[in-house]
C-alpha cells in the first residue's frame, strides 16, 4: 500500500495526502509552490492545505507569504490515534448497549473485520481461549493472547512450531495459511478463512450446538497430533 493510501486511512483526502507527501519531500512551501509541485489546481491545493492544518498534519507559518510545513508523520499519526481513542470511548458510552443473539449466525467479511472480531473475542474472554490458525495469524493477535494469559485464562493453541507463546498450551501442526477456528469460554465460536483480503469470510456464532461441534473438532485435532507425535517417537 502506498503512502497516499495509508494517509487516507488516517482521515486525509486523496489530495490532502498528495500535498502532505509533497511537503514531506520538499519542506516548507507556499500554496503556489505546492500546486506547481503536485499538479493540483491552486484552489484545490489551498483547500487541501487548509484541511491539513485543521487535521493536525501541517504547521502554518504566517509572514509576508503564508507557508506550510508537514507535521512529522509519527506525530500526526499519534495525534489521530489519540483523537480516535477518545472518540471511541465517547461513542461506546453514548450508544445503547447491543443485545447479542444467542442463537444466530453472523457472517464476518473482510480480513480487517475478521481480525477485529478475533481480537475482540480474545479480549472479552473470561475463562479460556482455544484457537487454531497459522503462526503468521497468531503473531497478529499475540498481544491479545498475552493479555489473556496475564489475566489467568487458559489458552490452548494449535499452530505451527514457529509460533511460541510462554504460558500457553501449544499443539503443533502444519496449518493451512487461511484456516481459522476460535472458541472463547465455550460460548462463542468463529471459523473460516482470512487469506484473501476483502474476500475473506468467517462465520461467528453463539449457538451452543455449533460451539460444541467446534470444540469436539479441536479435541479430535489435538488427539490426532498426539497420535502422530507418538508414532514419531
Amino acid at each position: 500500500m502506498d503512502a497516499v493510501s495509508l494517509l487516507m486511512r488516517f482521515g486525509l483526502t486523496n489530495q490532502e495526502a498528495r500535498v502532505y507527501c509533497t511537503l514531506c519531500a520538499e519542506g516548507e512551501m507556499t500554496g503556489y509552490e505546492a500546486a506547481k509541485a503536485t499538479g493540483i489546481s491552486r484552489s484545490n491545493v489551498y483547500t487541501a492545505l487548509a484541511g491539513l492544518v485543521e487535521k493536525g498534519a501541517s504547521y502554518l507559518s504566517e509572514g509576508n507569504v503564508t507557508r506550510y510545513t508537514a507535521v512529522p508523520a509519527a506525530e500526526f499519526c499519534d495525534g489521530r490515534i489519540a483523537s480516535l481513542g477518545s472518540a471511541r470511548d465517547e461513542l461506546i458510552h453514548s450508544l445503547p448497549a447491543r443485545v447479542e443473539s444467542a442463537d444466530g449466525y453472523l457472517t464476518v467479511t473482510g480480513a480487517e473485520n475478521i481480525l477485529a472480531r478475533i481480537r475482540s473475542m480474545i479480549s472479552g474472554a473470561q475463562l479460556r481461549v482455544y484457537v487454531s490458525m497459522s503462526a503468521r495469524m497468531m503473531e497478529l493477535v499475540r498481544p491479545e493472547l498475552e493479555d489473556a494469559l496475564g489475566r489467568g485464562l487458559k489458552v490452548v493453541l494449535i499452530t505451527e512450531p514457529a509460533f511460541v507463546l510462554e504460558g500457553a498450551v501449544a499443539w503443533h501442526s502444519e496449518k493451512e495459511r487461511r484456516e481459522i477456528r476460535l472458541i472463547v469460554d465455550s460460548t462463542c465460536a468463529l471459523t473460516g478463512d482470512i487469506d484473501e483480503g476483502e474476500f475473506s469470510t468467517c462465520l461467528y456464532s453463539r449457538k451452543k450446538n455449533l460451539t460444541d461441534l467446534f470444540k469436539e473438532d479441536l479435541k479430535n485435532e489435538i488427539q490426532l497430533i498426539r497420535l502422530t507425535e507418538g508414532r514419531m517417537k
